[in-house]
């Protein structure tokens, strides 16, 4: 509550007699120099502002920075940002932008950069994630007096105001929301949320101009992204001379034997599996990070038979979380609840356990007229592999209430083709530090990451409220409203949360898991051989 509020991080955990876990200086001792290759996949970027996988926002992450900085403990701070103000009413958020900020080019940081990347990412046309987080208190939905092919009224969205997004003057941006909202400094560091060169329009590539630590000089998809550091760097120079992510595929036995080989000094993932082949490897160091990472088992509430909540109940009743756990993670997860959001967020209200109910689920699904069950497929990707396993396991799980899963695992670009539009597929889902920012992203009427197309007005209410809430313990009694809600209502079936690790060789100094995933590569140094 303190850091929203805008005390430092580190005054906030003097207070409670602690010393700041991330503010605390990396050690003086740290060797300078080398080169550092993590395995990573390396996709196509079209733009930083539309980042939708950990994977391209570290590829991005290393040239380019956020206005904020969310910690391994889920604590925001200031990054580009020197401090923030906030209104009693949580409506009026004052950024102060740091002054010794520059551009890899020399041109300092100013407020207009900041404005135009904030405008940006709210216009609907780019097609951000961002833009679901702001609907609610800075972007507006309104009609746009067109019909859709059903006749049903065409939506849009928009800024509320000309003042929504206003410069003060050449350091200090204010953010005048129409309702109160706590999660702002979150928000600036959702992953696409770069500050990104305005004269670039959305371009990335080698050679692009950002306030990173590291100049990006080659990017081959598939293949690899090197980088050079940047000496000039504003902040703490990189240990590193040089660091490469290193595409190895989609096999995990290739990730492992790289590692083996000392192909590569990390990965940026490994699974429970890859862990078990690679912890007894003299030259590597197991991390380990609890997380909000997930995977959700999403249907279609307006596509037949999803249409019907009595089969999304049924479905979920399917499901021994446990046993979907043990199987697939091999115990390193935790039950989920199907609502999307963790014992670890601060809002979360604890509401009654329920398990598997095979009557109770089949009685559902005759009253909506499926007494035998129905057959349907069921899409998902074959990278990463945990993914798939999820699918099969929960497959042979919805066999015991009649419903008959065709598994169709499409290669990732063309399961992201399809991923808001068939009736049933599973997608994984990151870490958020805050509930209220996953539901405002996955569930949201018209948020551009809602691949349900869910649309309940009771819960956008609902939610509208809890983000205006600054006190957690208040916050999760609207929250279990939600929660209920999602429940009885929602278009998911969600088995576990998942524990996040990775390998590094024990060469690799300074390194601390981040349960985002982000890889910053100017934490790390390497030890001479």
């Amino acid at each position: 509550m303190a850091t929203l509020l805008g005390l430092s991080a580190a005054l906030a955990y003097e207070a409670v007699g602690e010393i700041d876990p991330v503010g605390t200086a990396q050690a003086a001792d740290m060797p300078k120099g080398g080169n550092l290759r993590i395995g990573m996949r390396c996709m196509e970027i079209k733009s930083p502002h539309l980042a939708d996988f950990a994977e391209r926002s570290n590829v991005i992450r290393q040239v380019c920075e956020y206005l904020t900085f969310t910690g391994r403990d889920n604590i925001t701070r200031p990054y580009l940002l020197e401090k923030w103000d906030v209104s009693d009413d949580l409506k009026t958020w004052t950024l102060h932008i740091r002054k010794d900020v520059k551009w890899h080019n020399g041109r300092p940081l100013t407020a207009d950069d900041v404005v135009w990347n904030l405008r940006r990412v709210s216009d609907p046309a780019v097609g951000s994630s961002v833009l679901g987080l702001f609907t609610g208190y800075l972007v507006e939905e309104y009609q746009t007096g067109e019909k859709d092919k059903d006749g049903k009224p065409k939506t849009s969205s928009r800024l509320w105001s000309d003042k929504a997004i206003e410069k003060v003057d050449d350091h200090t941006v204010r953010l005048n929301a129409f309702a109160p909202q706590i999660a702002v400094p979150e928000h600036l560091f959702h992953y696409p949320m770069f500050i990104i060169d305005p004269a670039e329009n959305g371009a990335f590539g080698p050679g692009s101009n950002g306030t990173g630590p590291f100049e990006l000089v080659e990017f081959t998809v598939g293949k690899s992204a090197k980088y050079k550091a940047r000496k000039d760097y504003w902040g703490s120079a990189p240990y590193l001379d040089t660091f490469e992510f290193v595409d190895l595929g989609d096999n995990p036995g290739a990730q492992i034997a790289a590692i083996a080989s000392r192909q590569v000094d990390g990965l940026s993932e490994a699974d429970a599996v890859q862990i078990n082949a690679m912890k007894t490897f003299p030259h590597v160091a197991v991390h380990k990070v609890d997380t909000t990472q997930t995977a959700v088992a999403r249907m279609h509430p307006d596509q037949k038979p999803f249409n019907d909540k009595r089969v999304r109940q049924a479905m979920r009743l399917a499901v021994d979380h446990d046993k979907v756990i043990q199987t697939v993670l091999l115990g390193a997860g935790t039950s989920a609840e199907d609502h999307h959001v963790a014992p670890t967020h601060p809002e979360y209200a604890a509401l009654p356990k329920y398990g598997k109910d095979v009557d109770k689920a089949k009685t559902l699904l005759a009253d909506a007229g499926y007494p035998d069950g129905f057959e349907i497929d069921m899409v998902t990707r074959p990278d990463p592999i945990w993914e798939l396993n999820t699918v099969q396991v929960l497959a042979e799980q919805f066999k015991d209430i009649g419903v008959r899963i065709n598994i169709k695992a499409l290669p990732s670009a063309q399961y992201w083709d399809v991923w808001t539009t068939v009736p049933f597929s599973l997608t994984a889902w990151g870490h958020r530090p805050l509930g209220i920012m996953t539901l405002s992203l996955a569930y949201r009427s018209n948020a551009a990451w809602n691949e349900s197309g869910y649309s309940n007005p009771e819960f956008d209410k609902l939610l509208s409220q809890a983000e205006g809430i600054l006190d957690p313990k208040q916050r999760s009694a609207v929250m279990a409203k939600i929660e209920a809600l999602m429940q009885d209502d929602g278009p998911i079936v969600q088995p576990f949360w998942r524990v996040f690790s990775t390998v590094m060789d024990k060469k690799v100094m300074g390194f601390q898991l981040h349960p985002s995933q982000y890889i910053f590569a100017n934490e790390y140094a390497v030890a001479a051989a």
